[in-house]
């Protein structure tokens, strides 16, 4: 069982930046066994994937809309996830939501993750 809790959404200017951050709890398994992964909803859209990265933070995998502007990382002693947004585009408005993955093996794929947190809104005016 795990519990996740965003935080860091907000309301901001095209070309500025956010810093999305993601708590775990855990009960029956370290942090590090779970890949942690991030999504993303706008209004009337289907959740679409942002990025994930390894359970040891060594391999990180993110969507071409994205990968040149924001950045995935974790840290297993903190058991924390967080997600560097940098220039925002009024198209990156969306609830986004952290979610952690034990035994899937396609990261860019929402049914794949077992437990997801309640999402934080990010909402970029132009």
């Amino acid at each position: 069982q795990v519990q996740l809790l965003e935080s860091g959404g907000g309301s901001v200017q095209a070309g500025g930046s956010l810093r999305l951050s993601c708590a775990a709890s855990t009960r029956t398994r370290t942090f590090s066994d779970y890949v942690m992964g991030w999504f993303r909803q706008a209004p009337g859209k289907e959740r679409e994937f942002v990025a994930a990265i390894s359970g040891a933070g060594d391999y990180k995998y993110s969507a071409a809309s994205v990968e040149d502007r924001f950045t995935i990382s974790r840290d297993n002693a903190e058991n924390t996830a967080s997600l560097q947004m940098n220039s925002l585009k009024p198209e990156d408005t969306a609830v986004y939501y952290c979610a952690a993955l034990r035994y899937g093996t396609i990261w860019n794929v929402a049914a794949e993750y077992d437990y997801w947190g309640q999402g934080t809104q990010v909402t970029v005016s132009s």
